[in-house]
């Protein structure tokens, strides 16, 4: 059976958020047709060991990175994740009786101590996840600015040296392809279905999902407080709940009536079975977006603008909302219809049953990884 062996930035057995989500995902789907095993970094390397996972102490960020990426002319990002220990364990791992047959990066960053490791007969994939360039590019300031192009470069450079890369934005693989990296395509990954929501009874309640120590999450949350006066005016029972961690080092806001700010839920499908849709006014898009696979995985209804919504516009029949008016004009519809509520909603989840039922998201990342489309 083909050996496949994933490099993570986070811990599969410990941490959360939408790309390690769609990580597990990722290796699920791969462990039927391969042995998977994961090397990852990890904030807590000594917690008891999980078969088939090789923990690596992940570093602090340390002044020394402005040193190194000097040095190397790499980016703070790609030279923050060329870490020796993490080498030491894919050379470890490459020179076993039971070697990879595949390595699989998830996220371009990873790549780097891979290719500066000692790997024989490497059949190597990278799945980019998000486009970290553009991130650094809006939310973090001059040095963001400063440091996207560079981002940008080692994205392009690390992908070249790949035999498959994958994305989650049908655009960005074809970026990719205008570079030369003419093993890039787009993972058409959408999730299994989960417990269809009932929306039938529903109360003028709308949800805003996501951690906001991801900045473009804490951007989009911004957006969503400043527009929701707009949204509920006139609609007294009107309900905005904010689900997901805070942002660290930000004071809260303060909140409009009819925002709640509930973090976690202990039990989200209950909860999510009481809202009419999830707002999405996300600016800064790309990558993962499994805020919108997991709504339609449930049968809630999106409103997003097109950074939310991406490639997965023509695959669900989602219509991206740019426009602020358009934007808050469809919020109230669904405030003031629950019955449109609802039609939506099962539109929504049949469209993604029926994708996983036919094995599309499956055949997109046996593609990707197997070794017969490797070459």
């Amino acid at each position: 059976m083909t050996r496949v062996t994933y490099l993570l930035s986070k811990d599969p057995t410990l941490d959360h958020g939408g790309d390690i989500a769609l990580s597990r995902l990722m290796m699920d789907i791969t462990r039927d047709f391969a042995d998977v095993r994961t090397i990852c970094l990890s904030t807590e390397p000594d917690r008891a060991p999980v078969p088939g996972v090789t923990r690596v102490a992940k570093p602090k960020v340390s002044p020394s990175l402005l040193v190194g990426s000097a040095r190397t002319r790499r980016s703070i990002c790609h030279q923050r994740y060329d870490i020796d220990t993490l080498g030491a364990a894919i050379e470890s791992a490459a020179h076993a009786d039971d070697a990879p047959d595949i390595w699989v990066a998830e996220h371009s960053y990873m790549a780097e101590s891979f290719l500066r490791a000692r790997v024989p007969d490497r059949r190597f994939v990278i799945n980019t996840v998000n486009t970290e360039s553009q991130v650094w590019k809006v939310t973090r300031g001059i040095l963001g600015r400063v440091e996207a192009p560079r981002i940008l470069a080692d994205e392009v450079r690390v992908a070249k040296s790949a035999d498959a890369v994958g994305t989650y934005d049908a655009e960005e693989a074809e970026f990719y392809r205008s570079e030369g990296v003419f093993g890039a395509r787009w993972i058409d990954l959408t999730l299994p279905p989960e417990k269809k929501l009932d929306l039938a009874e529903t109360p003028q309640r709308l949800v805003f999902m996501g951690t906001r120590d991801w900045p473009p999450n804490q951007e989009a949350f911004e957006i969503a407080l400043r527009l929701w006066p707009r949204i509920s005016a006139g609609i007294p029972d009107a309900e905005l709940c904010i689900i997901g961690a805070k942002a660290k080092g930000h004071k809260d806001p303060v909140y409009p009536p009819g925002v709640r700010d509930l973090g976690f839920v202990d039990d989200l499908h209950e909860f999510l079975s009481t809202c009419r849709a999830l707002m999405a006014p996300i600016e800064t898009g790309g990558g993962v977006r499994v805020k919108i696979l997991d709504a339609a995985s449930r049968g809630l209804p999106v409103i997003g603008t097109s950074a939310a919504i991406g490639s997965l516009g023509p695959v669900f029949g989602l219509e991206p909302l740019d426009d602020e008016w358009t934007f808050v004009k469809e919020c109230r519809r669904y405030l003031l219809d629950r019955e449109h509520a609802r039609t939506q909603g099962d539109l929504l989840y049949e469209r993604n049953a029926q994708r996983w039922n036919d094995g599309l998201p499956q055949r997109s990342v046996e593609e990707l990884i197997s070794p017969g489309q490797l070459g």
